[in-house]
């Protein structure tokens, strides 16, 4: 690239910056208070648009001025809304507030921003003690964590490009515009980038293949087409920092020389499509996407298509053919995409997370990106943590950083202080790892090695009250129906593979069940053509490996040991601890199984409880009453003496 073109370039983008920082120093440096709402999906689920209602309705009542500022997920999805409140004149940093309900926001204009009362008892993180506020870099999930990709997450408004640009957004891009197309990738090769996505295959790898394929028309994609159950980081990320994944795309088709880009999102994710839509239109309107990026003679455009929501289209050929407009069935590989792809073209696919940690690494160095995660799997992971945990949401970690690390110090451990019994991995294509594997670190390989994989970064944290025949059930019964139908072992394979777990529910498991689960198992992930079908049975492996003994309470003593497999579970109240007078339970039950005793204690009648469980959901936890247990733990209970037995014979004087 001559001198004059670099200058170009340059001054193109400092003009282009100068313009958004001045824009944002001008709300930076505003006297008046800044209320910083969370707006991502999780927040309003939560109710984030009732919040920012009620501050705006509080602030014109009380005659208060104020800046009410939108941003997306901060990660904290537990705690949603989040509001952070920047108030210049308190003398705090920004206070972090969770669960914000509307009447909370009508308080804190009153008390704080009118009075100056801090609310101290609703401030996440401070502690009554010492009185200390901590600021949010200091919260548990951020002094624990290593934030590349979601570094902008919860800060910037993801629908103004200005606040990404001010930031040192595209930053990356001007550099990448600079430089050679393969000095690129020689970076990201330095770097040891790996595809996100869930395979960790090499990500300069895929891009060199591309860049030496023959034509000239070539596309790149990025695959937002998340659908493991729990999962949700690439929504996030879509909502929160839309930018710096189109800036990572743009610098890998400057590195590849693509021409054209698509974003392949679900449908499912109405707002991710529209905050992105409007991110790719900024884009073009600031001159870094469309004809002539920043005056470098460089064109580059990116379109945007919504799935239907079919979880095999995760699959690269199987995603591909969906856009064209077929079914989408993954297909044979040779060829591979980067050398016959979307429309015959040289197509690179690529995750979101993968692309978003693209421009971190233009613009610190491999250095930089090798110093975090391991020597194999450098970097960060983004997981969504959700299940049995108590502080459930999105961790960026570094590599390396132990499952005990993750699930117990920066997500709070397991409510109710029950024990921790398994960490399902990798989505339904992963596997059940126990306590035993607390210990292992978080990367490809060793995770890999412990009969799982990190996948997309979806985890569900299990407590003792899981059944893991019960989770095996779900997760292949999502496999199963999201299997295309292309393969005969995936097709008919994880269905038989279903029906004998299913069996194993209800109590009708026979002699050889075991053997036969474990060989089909292993012909299915022989057999399959695509990536769903060689991990579906994942789930039911590692189950068997490693909870061996619940298959055989189910199959030879028709017993579920954590109580969850309705056919083999029974609710009676405990005479000893049932309140008299008390009528939660009496009131709650939907087919009348629930009868008053003699001494005015409850009991319920087995043949009329269908198992619903919502008499031990109402029991007041003080008295905890109600008992689920096996079929098999009855026994005891009928052999005490009869004025214990009306928990279980019904009252011939039954009263109301």
């Amino acid at each position: 690239m001559t001198a004059d073109a670099d200058s170009t370039i340059r001054a193109a983008y400092q003009a282009l910056f100068d313009k958004a920082t001045a824009r944002q120093d001008a709300f930076a440096q505003s006297p008046l208070p800044k209320i910083h709402i969370g707006m991502a999906s999780c927040g309003i689920a939560s109710g984030a648009l009732e919040t920012q209602a009620a501050f705006e309705t509080a602030l014109a009542e009380q005659g208060v001025e104020a800046h009410i500022h939108t941003v997306g997920c901060m990660g904290h999805c537990y705690a949603e809304p989040v509001v952070v409140i920047d108030h210049p004149d308190s003398g705090f940093p920004p206070i972090l507030y969770p669960k914000i309900t509307p009447d909370k926001a009508k308080m804190l204009v009153k008390l704080f921003l009118e009075e100056g009362d801090l609310c101290f008892e609703h401030i996440m993180g401070a502690t009554v003690e010492t009185e200390r506020i901590p600021s949010v870099t200091e919260l548990a999930r951020f002094n624990r964590e290593k934030r590349v990709i979601m570094n902008r997450c919860g800060r910037i408004d993801p629908e103004q490009i200005h606040e990404y640009i001010a930031d040192g957004g595209y930053r990356a891009l001007l550099e990448a515009l600079c430089q050679p197309p393969e000095a690129l990738i020689d970076l990201i090769e330095a770097a040891g980038l790996r595809g996100r996505g869930g395979a960790g295959f090499p990500t300069a790898r895929k891009w060199r293949f591309a860049r030496a394929a023959s034509g000239a028309d070539k596309r790149i994609i990025c695959n937002a087409d998340e659908g493991d159950p729990g999962a949700y980081m690439d929504r996030t990320l879509l909502e929160s920092n839309p930018h710096q994944v189109i800036e990572g795309m743009l610098i890998a088709a400057i590195a590849m020389g693509a021409t054209r880009g698509l974003f392949y999102v679900r449908a499912e994710y109405p707002l991710a499509v529209r905050i992105l839509t409007q991110a790719v239109e900024q884009a073009r309107q600031n001159g870094v996407l469309g004809k002539n990026i920043l005056g470098s003679g460089i064109d580059f455009d990116i379109d945007l298509f919504q799935g239907a929501g079919v979880f095999v289209c995760g699959e690269e050929t199987a995603l591909i053919r969906s856009v064209e407009g077929y079914r989408g069935t993954p297909r044979h590989r040779p060829p591979f995409p980067v050398q016959r792809g979307l429309d015959g073209r040289p197509t690179v696919i690529n995750n979101v997370k993968t692309l978003a940690t693209v421009a971190p690494i233009v613009e610190n160095g491999a250095d930089w990106f090798r110093s975090i995660g391991t020597t194999d799997s450098p970097g960060t992971a983004v997981f969504s943590v959700v299940g049995n945990v108590t502080q459930p949401g999105l961790v960026e970690v570094p590599m390396g950083v132990t499952l005990r690390e993750l699930i117990f110090d920066i997500c709070g451990g397991i409510p109710k202080k029950k024990k921790f019994k398994a960490v399902q991995i990798g989505g339904p294509s992963g596997g059940c790892l126990p306590a035993d594997f607390l210990d292992t670190p978080v990367d490809f390989d060793a995770l890999t090695r412990a009969g799982a994989m990190m996948g997309s970064g979806g985890m569900v944290v299990m407590d003792e009250d899981t059944c893991m025949v019960d989770v095996s059930r779900y997760f292949l019964e999502f496999t199963q129906k999201e299997s295309c139908g292309k393969c005969t072992f995936c097709r008919i394979g994880t269905r038989h593979l279903l029906d004998m777990l299913r069996r194993l529910t209800r109590g009708e498991g026979r002699e050889g069940d075991i053997e036969q689960l474990e060989t089909l198992s292993r012909a299915i992930k022989t057999g399959s053509l695509c990536s769903l079908g060689k991990t579906a049975p994942n789930p039911v492996l590692t189950s068997l490996t490693y909870f061996c003994d619940e298959y055989e309470a189910h199959i030879n003593e028709g017993r579920c040991p954590g109580r969850v497999c309705r056919p083999l579970i029974a609710f009676y109240i405990d005479q000893e601890k049932c309140a008299i007078g008390c009528d939660s339970c009496f009131g709650c039950c939907p087919v009348d199984a629930i009868y008053t005793t003699s001494d005015r204690k409850k009991g319920i009648d087995q043949s009329l409880c269908v198992k619903c469980g919502e008499c031990m959901v109402v029991c007041p936890s003080v008295y905890g009453a109600v008992v689920k247990v096996s079929p098999a733990h009855l026994v005891p209970v009928i052999e005490q003496p009869p004025d214990r037995l009306t928990w279980y014979r019904r009252s011939s004087g039954r009263r109301r």
